[in-house]
């Protein structure tokens, strides 16, 4: 399965942010989506999750039986700042979750297996979400996001804010999950996409641009980098 970006264009006045990409996501990956600050990746997700409108341009699954377009359930957006309902706890949304996709499959495992697998414990799962840190509610939203069990994760600086345990067990999940999904990870943090990430891709002067670990080591690997987004400013 890959999924396909064809000419999408998105300018705000005169500020032609996306500027006609054509690019091709593959299944089993984390993609690392480098930028500098104001490169247009939020946009860029915003318009494949449909927050937005695109001004020209496509987006599709090819598969082994054709081209498919995305539907609403192909995709699934993990914000930098998490999103959840503060006035249930943890086990009332997860349930109310399941509940209101009980047409979709899942594992029939007990409440509490699920919690585990972002390492929230019985008792943090019986608080009310309000009173859950930053990066808590950042695993309640990967963990709705997994369930969800979309073909397309988007994660946006999802790890940027979270404290170093956390960070890792959240990296541990995503490679855990990655074979049956195609991951595009936001993050403006050099080390952290070489760290996590199978392939890196630059949004550069409003293109997706690939960067080759071909032959280099990562010292160098990473002044390619570094040389392309100062270019990138310079225009």
């Amino acid at each position: 399965m890959r999924f396909i970006i064809e000419h999408l264009k998105k300018k705000y006045e005169n500020n032609e942010v996306l500027k006609d990409i054509d690019f091709s996501f593959e299944q089993g990956k984390i993609y690392g989506l480098l930028g500098r600050n104001g490169a247009g990746k939020t946009t860029l997700f915003n318009c494949i999750n449909e927050d937005i409108n695109k001004d020209e341009g496509q987006f599709y699954l090819e598969t082994d039986f054709g081209k498919k377009e995305l539907d609403a359930e192909d995709i699934a957006y993990v914000l930098s700042t998490p999103t959840v309902p503060e006035f249930l706890t943890g086990r009332e949304f997860l349930k109310f979750f399941l509940d209101i996709h009980d047409n979709r499959e899942y594992d029939l495992r007990e409440l509490d297996e699920y919690f585990k697998l972002v390492s929230i414990s019985e008792d943090d799962s019986n608080k009310l979400l309000k009173d859950y840190s930053h990066g808590m509610k950042n695993k309640m939203q990967m963990l709705i996001s997994i369930l969800a069990k979309p073909k397309v994760l988007l994660l946006d600086e999802p790890l940027t804010s979270l404290d170093v345990v956390v960070a890792e067990e959240m990296k541990n999940l995503l490679r855990n999950i990655k074979e049956n999904k195609i991951i595009l990870f936001s993050t403006h943090i050099l080390d952290l996409a070489l760290d996590l990430c199978d392939e890196i891709v630059l949004l550069n002067k409003g293109v997706l641009e690939p960067i080759s670990k071909s032959n280099l080591n990562k010292d160098d690997f990473k002044e390619k980098i570094i040389a392309a987004l100062r270019e990138d400013s310079n225009v």
